[in-house]
């Protein structure tokens, strides 16, 4: 048997066997007919864990990673996490249901974002995870809910820095947001936190996201470890916990380049003894979602029709915007650029390529010209019943996506 005969090509961090894509170790077409039904997301737990473990090799030891998941909230995927995780951060009573179903101990839980309503602030009091205060006012609201139920609070006070993450896709910090509180305004919150008699853990600073630039993360963790420093000093107890943030981007586009993560490593190991040196009891944590998850997932559609309009050849699909909004560049994109695609049947090569190619466009099946997954790519020639597969489609997929419209069923959902 020849040498090369038992290798695998790659395509976008997938195998390829026999021309057909592999998930999960699984051919795509063998997934599609366990799923049972197109259009579907699958991910892939080994990739999680790869990356899971590449982080661990490249970070400093004893960094503590936090999983965002709202990036990607499906229970099996979070549960998967559960065990490669030292902690959560959730956003909504929804997504602290899902977590308080894991292993993870409820001190190892986080919960961020401006207007908790009257519930969540008591479910989460109740249940014993830290709350990431975003105002004075929801500040008070704590202390006066947690002597209703008769619990002590565990709280920490997001701060609104007066830096941004340079180069990011979603700048969260800097300037008048409605995330955390102002630096400023801190010291003061934190005098009142211990009169309130709330059991203060520490701070949670997030300055921006997805951002490929070692150098602008590096700055941006400097600039967190020196405003941390700078507001322990009116702490009213011990800073247990240092939130820095994530902000780790993934390569979505032709011209993106992987973010070095070796870089973000040496330069975060240059940050941490300034904070150990003088928070001795604090965790520092790095709060990551699509960095975890956004590689290791796929959007799968199938072709329900080929058409031809004025020379232009579309495939249309039974999938579209309304499961994935991000690849149809209407979610945050300000020019609206293609995200990785395949015919995920008729793969083969080097490149994932097979004989000659042609310029389609890949269309859903929603009445709106918005309903665009992939505009004028070069794919090997497809036909009814192929599926077409989005990459990087592991974050912000489903769950950031207006999945009702048009009253079409949901996307199904694998973790192989």
């Amino acid at each position: 048997m020849p040498e090369n005969s038992q290798k695998q090509n790659k395509l976008n961090g997938f195998a390829i066997e026999g021309g057909c894509l592999l998930v999960g170790g699984q051919p795509l077409t063998r997934l599609a007919r366990r799923v049972g039904r197109t259009p579907f997301f699958a991910y892939d737990r080994t990739l999680i864990g790869q990356r899971v473990a590449e982080l661990r090799r490249l970070l400093p030891d004893g960094v503590h990673l936090s999983y965002a998941v709202k990036a990607n909230p499906m229970p099996a995927v979070v549960q998967h996490l559960s065990a490669l995780v030292d902690g959560f951060d959730v956003a909504s009573a929804g997504e602290m249901g899902t977590v308080l179903d894991t292993p993870m101990a409820a001190e190892r839980i986080s919960f961020a974002g401006p207007g908790k309503t009257r519930d969540e602030l008591v479910q989460a009091i109740a249940a014993g995870i830290t709350l990431n205060l975003e105002s004075e006012s929801e500040m008070e609201s704590v202390a006066a809910l947690g002597s209703e139920i008769e619990a002590r609070p565990r709280v920490a006070v997001r701060v609104n820095p007066d830096f941004e993450l340079r180069g990011s896709g979603m700048r969260m910090g800097g300037g008048a947001k409605q995330f955390g509180v102002d630096a400023e305004r801190v010291p003061a919150m934190l005098k009142r936190i211990g009169e309130l008699g709330l059991d203060f853990q520490g701070f949670h600073v997030f300055s921006g996201s997805q951002n490929l630039r070692a150098g602008a993360i590096r700055e941006a963790q400097e600039k967190t470890a020196e405003l941390v420093l700078e507001l322990a000093e009116h702490a009213p107890g011990p800073v247990r916990m240092v939130n820095m943030g994530g902000g780790f981007g993934i390569p979505y586009f032709p011209q993106d380049q992987p973010l070095d993560l070796a870089a973000v490593g040496r330069g975060l190991s240059a940050v941490l003894p300034k904070l150990r040196d003088r928070l001795r009891e604090a965790r520092v944590v790095i709060e990551l979602g699509r960095y975890l998850v956004g590689e290791a997932g796929v959007y799968v559609c199938r072709v329900v029709d080929r058409k031809i309009s004025r020379d232009q050849v579309f495939l249309i699909t039974d999938g579209g915007l309304h499961h994935h909004l991000a690849a149809s560049g209407n979610f945050g994109q300000v020019l609206r650029r293609n995200y990785p695609v395949a015919i995920g049947n008729r793969l083969g090569g080097p490149a994932g390529g097979e004989g000659e190619t042609e310029a389609v466009s890949v269309v859903g099946c929603l009445c709106t010209p918005l309903d665009l997954l992939a505009d004028k790519v070069a794919l090997p020639r497809a036909e009814i019943g192929d599926l077409v597969v989005i990459f990087q489609s592991g974050a912000y997929g489903l769950t950031a996506s207006p999945a009702a419209f048009l009253g079409h069923p949901p996307p199904a959902e694998a973790l192989v």
